[in-house]
């Protein structure tokens, strides 16, 4: 008892809490120290880390076997050697991210490397405001998708998020057949701009091509915003983006006929089972329930980081930060033609009677009768989704030009054109090493046969991109097929928000021209 009250009171002066004395300290007992000499030591750190610990990968058992040996060699007696034992526990406090990256290379060490959350105590964790850092990223969604004209199976979407970074709110969602390009980086930002006029401030990428093409770079510098890339093989630096992929897998995509969990395990696949078998989804519908999903059922659910709903944090950001107007952008006209490509020149020459030429097409406008514009250049942009439209910049405005093949190229999709492209480059490498696919021919091989076995896959996925762009504007597939659809497929309900968002216009309503009324002439 007069050893606890003794060791209480020295707890009590040294620490000024009189408990910590009379913990008991048994596992600080015995000698912590190294027991092998210090020669035999730096003998076994020197194996380890020039011998094991480089790209050649060898294997402990014939490191331990040369150490064995200069420890001989050195005239250390076997009674001191270590054994094989103790040579693979030193391994192993050696091991984490420095041996893996020694051994393995940058791209197996990063899950080990240190995740630092902060660069300083003042640093921002995800930006201190709304609408300072935003997130784009590509995924391939896990679901299989129909044609909704002809029934065939035609692959699973890819989708785009521009994610909010201090909010988690998702910005913009974007859909497509086609693999992430420029042309899914502009259709995320033209609906950003229609839902919020505004972009971030700052876009953080991965470093695929199309975040690295000069028309992406130009458009946002053109509106001031800052394009930063992530470290290669470093998805960390895009969790925000990452985690919304898992999020909308598990509450969205797993709940619908046809997704694609079962193919993970591709030795349990059977036809009965086949997602390709259960597809049911089409493009224009699945887009729509997504974007009820994202901009209505994820915008209102407290986000388990924040606290609070993404559409909350932002509107509180908003209100705390101010709602910097200047930054604010009308999605109008002339904001569609910006968004628009362009060619890597920028401009061509105008011809008194052919016009323009794009990408070996030509097109012409009447304003191009002018005398004063022949032989003069002109700024142009064109539409990655109509071959027939141009535009060129003429007198301080924006001209509408039209393809001479307009009725063959209207609505055709630039990956159309290109693929058309190389199928007839390819049919004539066997005549001339260098072939100009002009315009005519072109358009003569779009029209014919051949080029239905080429491209039909290709104009049907563009078929059912004029779904997503409906949905776009008006908020509703007018060729959905409810037919397709079970009964007992579950999806998100709809609520008073997301029903604001999608109003029909009246271009989108379907008339029967039996329930009409007639007149009689007068």
């Amino acid at each position: 008892m007069r050893d606890w009250q003794a060791k209480y009171r020295i707890a009590q002066q040294k620490y000024g809490y009189g408990y910590i004395g009379l913990l008991t300290t048994s596992h600080a007992k015995g000698n912590r120290y190294r027991k092998l000499p210090q020669q035999i030591l730096e003998l076994m750190t020197k194996f380890i880390t020039q011998d094991y610990e480089t790209h050649k990968q060898k294997r402990k058992s014939e490191v331990y076997g040369a150490f064995v040996h200069a420890c001989s060699t050195a005239g250390i007696p076997e009674n001191q050697i270590p054994s094989y034992k103790t040579f693979i526990q030193e391994i192993k406090r050696h091991s984490g991210y420095t041996q893996t990256l020694k051994r393995q290379g940058q791209r197996a060490a990063y899950p080990q490397q240190p995740f630092y959350w902060e660069l300083e105590l003042t640093t921002p964790r995800h930006g201190d405001r709304p609408f300072e850092i935003g997130h784009i990223d590509h995924t391939q969604l896990d679901i299989e998708l129909r044609c909704s004209k002809t029934g065939l199976v035609l692959g699973r979407p890819w989708a785009t998020f521009l994610v909010d970074a201090y909010s988690r709110r998702i910005l913009a969602v974007y859909m497509t057949f086609d693999p992430p390009s420029y042309r899914s980086c502009m259709m995320v930002l033209r609906i950003c701009v229609m839902r919020h006029s505004r972009l971030p401030q700052i876009i953080i990428t991965d470093n695929g091509k199309e975040f690295h093409s000069i028309y992406f770079e130009s458009l946002l510098a053109w509106f001031e915003c800052t394009l930063k890339h992530r470290p290669p093989a470093a998805s960390r630096f895009s969790g925000v983006c990452e985690r919304l992929f898992g999020t909308a897998n598990t509450q969205f995509l797993y709940n619908l006929t046809g997704n694609t969990q079962i193919t993970k395990n591709v030795r349990l696949v059977t036809k009965s089972v086949n997602p390709k078998n259960l597809a049911v989804w089409t493009l224009g519908s699945l887009y729509q329930y997504l974007c009820q999903w994202a901009y209505s059922e994820y915008d209102t659910t407290p986000h388990p980081a924040l606290g609070v709903s993404p559409q909350s944090a932002l509107t509180t950001g908003l209100a705390e930060y101010g709602n910097r107007s200047h930054r604010q952008i009308c999605n109008d006209e002339n904001w569609k033609l910006l968004t628009l490509p362009s060619t890597p020149k920028g401009q061509v020459k105008v011809h008194p009677s052919q016009g323009i030429q794009i990408r070996g097409i030509r097109y012409w406008s009447n304003t191009f009768k002018d005398p004063e514009i022949h032989h003069t250049y002109v700024n142009i942009r064109y539409d990655p989704f109509d071959a027939g439209t141009a535009y060129a910049y003429v007198r301080g405005q924006w001209v509408k030009c039209i393809s001479e093949y307009y009725s063959i190229l209207k609505g055709r999709s630039e990956k159309e054109i290109w693929l058309a492209t190389a199928e007839l480059q390819k049919r004539q490498q066997n005549h001339q090493k260098q072939f100009l696919v002009r315009a005519k021919k072109l358009a003569e091989f779009l029209t014919s046969a051949e080029a239905e076995e080429v491209l039909l896959s290709q104009r049907l996925m563009d078929a059912q991109m004029m779904e997503v762009f409906r949905v776009i504007d008006y908020g509703i597939v007018a060729n959905k097929i409810d037919s397709q659809l079970p009964e007992s497929e579950t999806i998100c309900p709809a609520t008073q928000e997301s029903s604001s968002t999608f109003q029909p216009s009246a271009n989108s309503l379907s008339i029967n021209p039996q329930e009409l009324q007639l007149f009689d002439s007068y």
